[in-house]
């Protein structure tokens, strides 16, 4: 099984008041989308979105422990010290998931997400998964039965530029579930191709090897 992630960048920023005068932040907007091919060539089938949001609906936003990352980690695991918010919604919206996260102000990520977003600065959120895919004949990445949503959404900026994406995944890894224990695998294949490649030539190489990354997702 293999990490899988995903980028939604169109939120909302929130501020609320709450009891006592005390100022939240939120940001809203769609965190999981499904029967839509997305950017990375991959497609969730409804049904089986909708059984995982259930089943982290029940497990951890209920729970109070639905938390985010400010980040791409690199396994499905949360890291306390990263935590920047927390999920406190997951609401069915057609084939989307529209989600609610409040911004932790008094962790040292959190309080750097507010101050990105005081400065009108843009991020997105990356929900973050572990399954398989199957390649269709039109080339889509259609999602297994398999997958297990392990956070509805990480606070992250867009890492579409090669060069910032491939700097990001230069220690990435694949993660393989076996018998309940996860391995990981590190891209040496990419990172070796990078490394090898002269200076003048890097911006193209590392174009390449985002392009062979997300391929092998």
């Amino acid at each position: 099984m293999k990490l899988i992630t995903e980028i939604n960048e169109d939120l909302s920023i929130v501020e609320s008041e709450e009891d006592g005068g005390k100022k939240s932040l939120f940001i809203e907007g769609i965190f999981l989308q499904s029967e839509l091919k997305n950017r990375n060539g991959r497609v969730y089938p409804k049904e089986l979105l909708g059984r995982e949001v259930s089943r982290y609906n029940e497990q951890y936003i209920q729970g109070k422990r639905a938390f985010g990352e400010l980040g791409h980690p690199d396994g499905p695991s949360i890291n306390l010290d990263r935590v920047s918010h927390i999920i406190t919604e997951l609401k069915e919206s057609g084939n989307d998931w529209v989600g609610k996260a409040k911004i932790l102000q008094e962790t040292p990520y959190g309080k750097i997400v507010k101050g990105i977003l005081s400065e009108g600065a843009k991020l997105g959120v990356s929900s973050r998964g572990m399954g398989t895919v199957e390649e269709q004949k039109d080339g889509t990445k259609l999602v297994k039965d398999d997958f297990y949503l392990a956070t509805a959404a990480d606070i992250v900026a867009d890492p579409s530029a090669p060069n910032a994406f491939v700097n990001g995944i230069m220690e990435g890894k694949e993660w393989v579930w076996d018998n309940g224990i996860l391995h990981e695998k590190h891209i040496s294949e990419i990172k070796q191709d990078i490394e090898n490649s002269s200076r003048t030539d890097r911006k193209e190489v590392s174009i390449v090897a985002f392009e062979k990354f997300i391929n092998s997702l």
